[in-house]
């Protein structure tokens, strides 16, 4: 076997697409019976069609085309996405297995209920013991997620995850605010909270990306948003789940093996998001691969370096803008989103067509600005 991933995730899946259509044999081990769920958001950025040649209509189950900032549910200030590219939201279970089934077209292999127990590395190849037995391969891709055993088992140090939680709402949707995304600041300290709208219901979602928070004022302060909207909470469900937040340039490879999506830390330090930066490490993990089989001895060395240039340049600048907003928060709302473009802008990052490179410089300039008298 050429390359063993574990996790059938969108990283792990997309790395699996692009190695098995170069002709290389894959395998992906995940510990779940598949399809699965995935406690999450759900937003996509069609940006990932750039690196897919996939047509992701069928599992699109909505869009957005407005987005609405609030301060604690108040002073609002809307934008519609009027360019190209809405924001898609997908359920977790339909869009990875998606992934997953146009990564068994082209070739690659799945085995579920497959747990890894071991890896170890016997000269130049993997021996990975699970409960289902022992595997070989020559190359190894860890996307088994924020937790991963896997990156712990190949020595890597992971930092803390943040924490998040999840609120599924099922509740008619009007037709007005079918379209429209919801992020509200104040609210919950060091953090947001924002809502998705799909074709059931609402996600809510919320997020510590500063500082310290607690798992109850987590799950109280998302019920208490929910609750003054005047949902039924008795229609919904809620669930906590680590983010695997990036917090600067790191490690990405050892001898024969790679890490990509959360196991990698690559969630944004602002937005939480994480499907777009995990499909972009799993289509570089693959070309690093492909690489190495051909005999490129520094194709794994050469994806920490992009993974580190490419996005995590882009990261770093905005856990630095994440850092000043999380801090000065209610300054930030008023001198920041307030603003007529911010909005406008922000949406754009939202589905790829800005990068925090676009925008940090001003940004933070006119934060501190804010925060001296006069100003």
């Amino acid at each position: 076997m050429d390359c063993i991933i574990v996790g059938a995730g969108p990283s792990g899946a997309s790395a699996a697409y692009h190695l098995a259509k170069k002709g290389h044999s894959v395998l992906i081990l995940e510990k779940a019976s598949l399809p699965r769920s995935k406690t999450c958001g759900g937003g996509v950025s069609p940006a990932i069609t750039q690196w897919l040649d996939l047509d992701f209509n069928q599992v699109i189950d909505n869009t957005i085309t407005q987005v609405e900032f609030t301060w604690q549910m108040g002073d609002r200030v809307t934008a519609e996405l009027n360019h190209e590219a809405p924001m898609w939201m997908v359920k977790r279970d339909k869009f990875d297995n998606f992934l997953r089934e146009k990564a068994q077209e082209q070739g690659a292999k799945v085995q579920d209920k497959t747990e890894v127990q071991n890896v170890k590395l016997e000269g130049n190849n993997w021996q990975i013991t699970t409960n289902q037995g022992i595997f070989n391969s020559r190359y190894l891709i860890a996307a088994d997620g924020v937790n991963s055993q896997v990156a712990k088992m190949l020595g890597f140090k992971l930092n803390k995850p943040s924490l998040g939680g999840n609120l599924e709402i099922n509740a008619p949707i009007p037709e007005a605010k079918k379209h429209t995304a919801y992020f509200d600041f104040g609210t919950l300290k060091n953090g947001y909270i924002w809502t998705f709208t799909k074709s059931d219901g609402y996600t809510i979602n919320g997020g510590f990306f500063k500082g310290n928070g607690n798992s109850k004022e987590l799950e109280t302060k998302l019920k208490e948003y929910a609750k003054n909207l005047g949902f039924d909470l008795n229609q919904s469900q809620y669930q906590e789940y680590n983010l695997g937040v990036w917090q600067g340039n790191q490690n990405l490879h050892t001898k024969g093996a790679l890490l990509v999506g959360e196991a990698a830390r690559l969630a944004d330090p602002i937005s939480g998001e994480g499907i777009r930066p995990g499909i972009f490490s799993g289509v570089q993990a693959a070309e690093a691969i492909d690489q190495a089989l051909a005999g490129n001895d520094k194709a794994l060395a050469e994806y920490t370096d992009i993974i580190n240039e490419k996005l995590g340049k882009d990261l770093v600048l905005a856990s630095r803008l994440g850092g000043l907003f999380y801090q000065f928060t209610k300054i930030a709302y008023k001198a920041g989103v307030k603003r007529p473009a911010f909005a406008t802008i922000m949406s754009k990052v939202l589905t790829g067509e800005l990068g925090y490179s676009d925008i940090t410089e001003a940004a933070i300039n006119r934060l501190k600005k804010s925060l001296i008298p006069g100003n």
